[in-house]
This record gives structure tokens, sequence and C-alpha cells, in this order.
């Protein structure tokens, strides 16, 4: 951080239930993931710093309100209140293909832009949004942190992104209860209200091989 700051209410990011992410393996004892971030900008790249609570739901007995946005910081930053509706999909990696795999793919990929109209890299690769697990959305070239204790290479858990797809993405990835005749409901690409950065996004990683599953968090943005 830049400058002393004063403490400030962690903003809450998102939560999930054990049941709504089959895909991602929970602690023992835990269902319940929550996700807040210090509002405040860190880093080279000014981004809010992100905490991961792995909770038994059974414990918690008090529920605090929403802390309100604090004056001055951004208010972007704070997500508006929306309901999370967990969806399986299948995806594939663009940035994180190898060199050589992506030269051995580049007759299929020609070959499918020319017979359907999609690109490999927009339409069938990594999901784009807010998600858990699979592969990073990376506006960038991809930067997989190393865990700290034991050296080896961190695990996607969430990205946190600015929009949920762009003007050629969400051909495959909007849902069909978000599409209109003139392409799709005004607040479906970003129902969260969040701007990170250049319309960036977070992306928070772990290490599954630790007994006390450390994080790591990276931000980019166009």
């Amino acid at each position: 951080m830049s400058e002393v700051q004063a403490a400030v209410p962690m903003v809450p990011i998102v939560q999930v239930r054990q049941a709504d992410a089959p895909g991602i393996p929970f602690p023992e004892g835990t269902d319940l993931l929550q996700v807040l971030w210090c509002p405040y900008a860190h880093g080279e790249y000014c981004y809010p710093l992100p905490q991961i609570h792995w909770r038994d739901s059974g414990v918690i007995k008090d529920i605090l309100p929403t802390p309100e946005p604090v004056k001055d910081l951004p208010k972007d930053w704070y997500p508006d209140p929306c309901v999370v509706h967990p969806e399986q999909v299948t995806e594939y990696p663009s940035w994180d293909l190898s060199r050589d795999t992506h030269d051995a793919l580049q007759a299929r990929f020609k070959e499918l832009k020319a017979t359907t109209g999609l690109y490999y890299w927009y339409h069938l690769a990594e999901a784009p949004g807010i998600k858990l697990g699979g592969y990073p959305g990376w506006t960038q070239e991809p930067c997989w942190p190393d865990c700290e204790a034991c050296g080896g290479r961190m695990e996607h858990l969430l990205t946190v992104a600015s929009e949920e797809f762009d003007g050629e993405s969400w051909r495959t990835w909007l849902p069909v209860e978000d599409r209109t005749d003139s392409g799709w409901t005004e607040a479906a690409d970003n129902p969260a209200g969040l701007c990170l950065g250049d319309v960036g996004g977070v992306y928070i990683f772990e290490c599954r091989t630790c007994p006390d599953r450390p994080i790591g968090h990276w931000f980019d943005c166009s």
C-alpha cells in the first residue's frame, strides 16, 4: 500500500456453498466458501486485496449486515447485491496453451472459423466472467503464482471479473435466459456492477498440497 490507511470493513464479494460447487474440493469440515477483499488499492497495479475463508455453515450464528461503501474509495470495487447461480461448464486453455500445441491445432482453429464462424479463443476456450475453478480468463499473459511454502504451482480457485462476457464471447457464453432479440439484457454483462482497473479481473489461487491451503492472487486488465 502506498500510504498509511485507516482500518475499513472488508468487502464481501462472493459466497458459495459446497453443494453448488461439486468440482471444488472444500477443506474437511467446511461447506461454505466466503471471499472478501480490502477496498484499498494494493500492489503495483492498484487492485483490491482478496481474502479466502472456508467455513462450517452449521456454526454460523449472527449474520452481520453488509458494510456500506467507505467514502473516497472506489465505489465499483463494491459489488451490487446479486444472487449466484452456479453452472458447470467444460472449458479449455487459451493463453495457457503451449506453443507446440497451438501450432499443432492451428489448422483446426482455422477450420472451426471457416465452418462455424466461431473463434476458439473467444467461444470455446476458457469461460469469461466470475467463476470458480477452471482456467483463469487472462487478459494479459498468464502469471501463475508458486506457493511460498512448498514451491509448487498454485491452482486457480476463483476469478472475479469486471464483465461476464464481451462483444464476441457472448455468442456462446451468454446464458439463454439473458438473451434478447438485440443481444442481451442490460444487466447481464455486469450484474455485480464491478469495474476493476480497465475492465480487469482479480485471480485467486490456492495451494491444495499444503494443509493450510495458502492463497495467492494476481490482477490484470486490458
